[in-house]
């Protein structure tokens, strides 16, 4: 994406978490309050990030615990499925009829001895234990702490989720399982992939995003930006196969504070999504489309690719997210770039003198989002597996409607970031059967975690259309 968030996750050593804090209160204990109050707050229907944002305002946490309450609520909502599978194995009562308050506390508790190596285990149980305490769960903290502490017997005993041995559960539940995946999804995966291609795919999905920044040739090289960073302590390395990728290794805090931000010499953007913009292959003169543009990570790079020079009219239906793709724009010196709000679908209807004027055309539609499940950490709970049947007839209408806006001998670039073929290969192969002029050049599937050990899922398509 081209916009940093203002703050990621921060590396923290277990003394730094867990020692004791001036004022009596266990260090640690705010950031873990925050996490549980996000947790409650994405299962009465809040979105993640939102949530974690609007609770990371109310406290006034260092960098090391806004770190810690990022890393504990979004690894604890990943991992939902395979919590309540201990939840139910452990305890007398089974996860959903545990009071939300006390599942959803467990749920952080449990989330730091089985994925958080960095945590004492004591730590853990402790401050899981005082947050009952002091978070209106006094009579249940005895509960938290006999569960917590039944868990770490079966760990030091070597067992597993019994569910994951039992007779009668198939492939797909185990899948499930294993990787905090609904039953829907892992069946699908078992048919898209072999065993291990399914396995790795759940894996990566619940892998802490890396990230990825995009240098901005036009200001700087990788290697230049790479010694600035170094210079000022962070670690960057190439990504390979991506010509402008530096990844951060360690590093943590606001991005906004490293070096080159101000003068508009990177941002962040996934490396697999860098891959995208360079299909188009587009010219310094150009009139280029990127169809659903906001927040604006392919217009500024396809702004980069041609040199500022032609121009690139972004288009989205939301008028607040353009504003972002100005800001990004004006902050990497592009003037190239020009927003309107709109529906790509309807766009040729509307303004018919469009027609056949773009020398390409970028089409990064709406999906399912099944690509950036580590990136998201609540989708995999939101998704229903019937709405993909409304994102195929909308990619489609999307991709019906721009193609008449695309010059004779143009190209246009159909992506998404999911894996899911009937939003992929599938649609793109029914476009082309229909439309004569229609030549497909390429097409490749990314899965996450395929680019250099990282990377978003991403599907791109190739297509020209054959001059009159």
């Amino acid at each position: 994406m081209g916009h940093p968030p203002r703050q990621i996750g921060l590396q923290s050593s277990p003394a730094s978490a867990d020692a004791p804090a001036a004022g009596g209160e266990q260090r640690g204990l705010a950031a873990r309050r925050c996490a549980w109050q996000v947790l409650q707050a994405v299962a009465a229907g809040a979105y993640a990030d939102g949530a974690l944002e609007r609770e990371l305002g109310r406290v006034n946490l260092s960098p090391q615990d806004r770190a810690l309450a990022t890393e504990l609520a979004y690894g604890a909502i990943r991992q939902r499925r395979c919590l309540d599978a201990w939840l139910d194995q452990l305890g007398k009562v089974p996860a959903e009829r545990q009071p939300p308050k006390l599942r959803w506390l467990l749920h952080l508790g449990l989330y730091q001895l089985l994925h958080s190596g960095r945590i004492p285990a004591s730590a853990a149980v402790s401050t899981t234990v005082e947050l009952a305490k002091r978070g209106g769960l006094g009579r249940l903290a005895p509960v938290a702490n006999g569960l917590l502490r039944a868990f770490l017997r079966c760990q030091e005993a070597g067992e597993s989720l019994t569910r994951l041995d039992a007779p009668g559960v198939d492939a797909a539940e185990r899948l499930g399982l294993r990787h905090s995946l609904p039953d829907w999804l892992a069946r699908d995966l078992l048919q898209w992939l072999p065993p291990q291609g399914a396995d790795a795919f759940g894996a990566a999905c619940n892998t802490k995003p890396a990230i990825d920044l995009r240098v901005n040739r036009r200001c700087t090289t990788p290697e230049a930006l790479q010694r600035a960073l170094a210079a000022a302590g962070v670690q960057a390395v190439p990504v390979a196969g991506v010509p402008s990728a530096l990844t951060l290794q360690g590093r943590s805090g606001d991005l906004r504070q490293l070096p080159g931000y101000d003068q508009g010499q990177w941002c962040v953007q996934d490396r697999t999504a860098q891959r995208i913009a360079p299909l188009l292959d587009p010219k310094p003169g150009e009139r280029i489309l990127d169809a659903c543009a906001a927040p604006g990570g392919k217009s500024t790079h396809l702004a980069e690719l041609i040199d500022d020079q032609g121009e690139v009219l972004a288009l989205d239906r939301a008028e607040a997210r353009l504003r972002r793709v100005d800001r990004n724009a004006e902050r990497l010196g592009l003037h190239c770039i020009r927003t309107a709000c709109g529906d790509a679908a309807t766009l040729a209807a509307r303004q018919p003198e469009l027609l056949g004027q773009f020398d390409r055309i970028l089409l990064d539609a709406p999906c399912s989002g099944l690509g950036t499940l580590a990136r998201h950490a609540d989708a995999r709970w939101r998704l229903d597996p019937a709405a993909i049947d409304g994102l195929v007839v909308l990619q489609r209408q999307l991709l019906d409607g721009l193609w008449p806006l695309l010059k004779p001998g143009g190209r246009l670039v159909y992506a998404t970031c999911t894996v899911h073929p009937r939003e992929n290969g599938e649609l793109v192969e029914a476009f082309c059967a229909e439309r004569r002029e229609a030549t497909l050049q390429g097409r490749w599937q990314s899965w996450p975690g395929d680019l250099d050990g990282g990377g978003d899922g991403f599907f791109a398509a190739v297509l020209e259309r054959v001059p009159d």
